[in-house]
């Protein structure tokens, strides 16, 4: 009789810490019921809040076509509305499971049901994460030593495939939306940004996660929905630069990406009160100055829809503001969970399927950009080759920062952008007055300027500190 008591409250002991713990205990009849509860009421939210996000994107559609004129010059407004619609329909409910799952502990629970919300919360499946011997780049610390013509070979490599694959990339984004397509009688220009973005994160999900499957890399720590911040911003920064296409010549667009450094250093100022030196606020002025020469000497193109006004202005704004975000969101994530870059990659991409198929499925953009295709197929050669070159340009990008550093990839790619502006002035007769040169090369001057100055400071600092720890 004792033994019976004494195993009745030991068993009551352990379904009140479970409570308190917050469905921690699963033992008994009492914390499964509850936990189940939780998961019944849960999931009743999430789908409420879904359907609720639901309707109210559609009285906003509907009220935004009433305002906005869809064939109008503004109707981009119409279309980011949409846009920003469609990826709140994902975001909110995510945000609720994502809210209750930690308020209750579900992501402790044991269960295969509890995995998926493990990784989201977590990054990992496993209860247990073991610490691992690589570096962020996800290859060992012990790598072996190349020689100086190993290292020339993959240079070389690197350089041509960073070069090959983003002035592909650059030519065709140009191409598909600016260039009309031909069926026929028929003539007709593509206009969904989004599905360009869609195809373009697909396939970067697909080689990362390949690549992924294929390399050792470091035990995935990053909880997933932190990857959707920089993945929303990602994606509008991406629908912005297609977009701003339709307003803006590829050569201003070009220049506007160069002038990104701006915008960073104002958000870094902004949000974590960096500090600058002499040479960057000098080199920004400089690249302000080039810009401005630009925009004013290739006045004079007023080519078809190429011509610089008002909504392409705020397009690159909003690209360079987006993008700026992105680059300070992810910067963050590396120094707090040490994902390799690849693991980066293929969590942020993953995200912008969600996000992009999500709002694409709401706005009818999937069977609009598969009819186009089938109308025009030459369309679905441009549009892959589009998003292979994407793919395989970040590919490199990873490749040449983690064996050659961030210096020798800036100079890289500004030797690109430079590459860029001259293909597409040859092969889609873009104007550019002495003026618009000057802008270019002021430009360009001011980011290798940077490069140059940014490296001296760094050497300095290295022999400060050298001479520090020989006095000591």
């Amino acid at each position: 009789m004792r033994d019976r008591v004494y195993w009745w409250k030991k068993e009551r002991m352990k379904e009140k810490e479970g409570e308190e713990e917050g469905f921690e205990f699963h033992g008994g009849w009492k914390g499964s019921w509850r936990a189940g509860g939780t998961e019944m009421g849960g999931s009743g939210l999430v789908i409420i809040t879904g359907i609720a996000t639901w309707v109210f994107s559609l009285i906003i559609s509907n009220a935004a076509k009433a305002i906005i004129n869809e064939n109008g010059e503004t109707a981009w407004i119409l279309r980011f509305i949409f846009t920003i619609l469609g990826y709140t329909t994902v975001f909110l409910p995510c945000y609720v499971l994502i809210h209750l799952s930690k308020r209750h502990n579900l992501h402790t629970l044991g269960g295969y049901q509890w995995r998926l919300l493990r990784l989201i919360l977590t990054g990992t499946t496993s209860e247990i994460v073991a610490d691992t011997d690589t570096t962020s780049t996800g290859r060992p610390p012990h790598a072996n030593v190349e020689t100086l013509y190993q290292k020339a070979i993959s240079l070389f490599y690197c350089c041509a495939g960073l070069q090959v694959s983003y002035l592909l990339w650059g030519i065709l984004q140009e191409k598909i939306m600016t260039r009309e397509y031909t069926d026929g009688d028929k003539i007709e220009k593509f206009t969904d940004s989004q599905f360009l973005v869609f195809v373009n994160r697909i396939l970067a999900f697909l080689f990362s996660g390949i690549y992924l499957l294929f390399t050792h890399q470091n035990v995935h720590r990053t909880p997933l929905y932190k990857y959707s911040f920089c993945s929303v911003s990602n994606t509008l920064s991406s629908w912005c630069q297609y977009e701003a296409l339709k307003f803006v010549s590829f050569p201003t667009q070009v220049l506007a990406k160069s002038a990104k450094v701006i915008p960073v250093m104002l958000m870094g100022k902004l949000v974590s009160r960096a500090q600058y030196k002499n040479y960057e606020y000098t080199t920004a002025v400089l690249i302000s100055v080039g810009m401005t020469a630009f925009l004013l000497g290739s006045s004079g193109d007023k080519k078809g829809n190429n011509v610089t006004t008002v909504s392409g202005a705020v397009l690159l704004c909003g690209y360079l503001i987006f993008d700026s975000f992105t680059a300070n969101w992810q910067s963050a994530l590396f120094k707090e969970h040490k994902p390799s870059s690849v693991q980066m990659m293929c969590g942020v991409n993953l995200m912008s399927c969600l996000f992009t198929s999500a709002s694409l499925i709401q706005q009818g953009g999937f069977f609009y950009s598969l009819s186009f295709a089938a109308r025009h197929p030459v369309f679905i050669m441009d549009c892959l080759l589009t998003a292979i070159s994407s793919a395989t340009g970040q590919l490199f990008i990873f490749t040449t920062i983690s064996k050659f550093g961030p210096v020798v990839f800036t100079i890289i790619m500004t030797v690109r952008q430079g590459l860029s502006i001259l293909l597409s002035c040859l092969l889609y007769q873009h104007h550019l007055s002495s003026m618009g040169i000057l802008g270019v090369f002021i430009v360009f001057l001011a980011i290798f300027l940077r490069i140059y100055y940014a490296q001296q400071h760094k050497k300095r600092k290295l022999e400060a500190n050298e001479m520090s720890d020989v006095k000591v």
